[in-house]
């Protein structure tokens, strides 16, 4: 079969990187058309510099980096430099990139590229907030029929919030681009917290990048030493949760995951629970299921693969 193509929607992050790194390490399996940039982790001018960073990083300067919306659709921007650090990449040292950004805007690279493929041949691997494929949709109504399958990181159910009490931080940052999102009845699927919480780089997990002996291999250690402090210190864990790389994983192997096929709401209008994923895990609400949201991941059989494909860059 030919390698899926996809398109990764981003806000980097050291957790995103990974993700990127994961789908460039795969290409017999994906076929990575282009990074679209969005304001998150941390302004739009940060995110698209260090989207290129990895994609330099990964030896691939000719993947096309796109800089899309640099705040949310109604809202003022909230970013998480406290998690990532200044540059939403600190760790490592890294060279600024030398490969171009595209001069076309990421709705307008989104747009074109589905409507010019077949119906069904792409799909969206959105790891930040959704507005840039909100703002697609809602000039372009007509591509949410074209989506093979959308498939994000964000929200949270038995969780519950990591900004807020009740909502994870990609839906939060722009609630109402998410809630066009998982109204455009196109496929999707969420991994949410209550799976990227159980993907937790251990002392174990990192030795074992670290000694791929590879840059990337040492990029990703460090990444993940740096932020780690923020979810060892907020949560009592043994490690940091590579939230982001779940999304690829699953692409390229779905049965490390188990979920189910529910309705998904978001809230918009409450100042208590703005950003919550109303997740109807048990179906007691009598809505139709718009969404497969994950709750479990095999998390030995994760690293693995990460470890495996990292190595291999």
């Amino acid at each position: 079969m030919p390698p899926r193509k996809i398109i990764i929607d981003t806000d980097p992050g050291q957790d995103d990187a990974v993700a990127i790194l994961l789908a460039l390490a795969s290409p017999e399996e994906i076929e990575l058309v282009g990074i679209t940039a969005v304001a998150g982790n941390v302004p739009l001018s940060l995110t698209t510099r260090n989207a290129r960073i990895v994609c330099e990083l990964a030896g691939r300067p000719d993947i096309p980096v796109f800089a899309g919306a640099d705040r949310p659709l109604l809202r003022p921007l909230r970013t998480a430099e406290h998690v990532h650090g200044k540059t939403g990449l600190d760790g490592p040292a890294l060279p600024d990139p030398t490969m171009p950004l595209q001069a076309a805007h990421a709705v307008d690279f989104l747009i074109e590229t589905l409507r010019r493929e077949p119906p069904g041949a792409v799909s969206l691997c959105p790891i930040g907030p959704l507005t840039n494929i909100a703002l697609a949709l809602m000039r372009a109504p007509d591509i949410a029929s074209r989506i093979a399958e959308i498939v994000l990181m964000g929200g949270a159910y038995f969780e519950v919030g990591n900004i807020t009490p009740t909502a994870e931080f990609n839906i939060y940052v722009d609630p109402e681009a998410a809630a066009k999102v998982f109204a455009c009845g196109a496929p999707i699927t969420v991994m949410p917290l209550d799976v990227t919480h159980k993907a937790l780089v251990t002392a174990d997990r990192v030795a074992a990048f670290r000694d791929l002996g590879t840059e990337p291999g040492r990029a990703v250690a460090e990444w993940t030493d740096f932020f780690e402090r923020f979810d060892k210190e907020k949560y009592g864990s043994a490690g940091a949760p590579l939230h982001d790389p779940c999304t690829v994983a699953y692409l390229l192997k779905p049965k490390l995951f188990s979920g189910r096929h529910i309705n998904v709401e978001i809230e918009t209008r409450s100042d208590l629970t703005r950003g919550m994923t109303v997740a109807d895990w048990w179906r007691v609400s009598g809505r139709e299921a718009n969404a497969t949201f994950m709750g479990d991941v095999d998390a030995d059989g994760f690293f693995a693969l990460l470890t495996d494909r990292i190595g291999r860059l």
